[in-house]
């Protein structure tokens, strides 16, 4: 199945989250903080949003960093994504 975002909506990924700490300690899926750092998986194809031009800069593979809370979580064929505006995403990471 395709997802395809539409106007300024980006499809992101989390990445997965640390089963360990630093010191070595193993921990439950309960307790891991939802990771912030997201995949880029699709990009909309921008255009007039609240009578503004809006310049896709993002692309399909960038790392983003996202707040905590944002978007909507969709599950597709076991996978979940979440799907944000791009004002939403908060940095790029290189």
């Amino acid at each position: 199945m395709t997802i395809k975002p539409l106007t300024d909506r980006v499809l992101i990924q989390a990445e997965k989250a640390e089963e360990t700490t630093k010191s070595g300690i193993v921990l439950t899926s309960a307790s891991q903080e939802k990771p912030q750092i997201s995949r880029v998986i699709a990009v909309g194809p921008g255009g007039m949003v609240d009578g503004k031009e809006v310049v896709m800069q993002l692309k399909a593979g960038d790392r983003v960093i996202t707040g905590k809370y944002t978007g909507t979580e969709v599950k597709i064929d076991g996978e979940e994504y979440t799907i944000v505006r791009q004002s939403d995403v908060l940095a790029i990471v290189e």
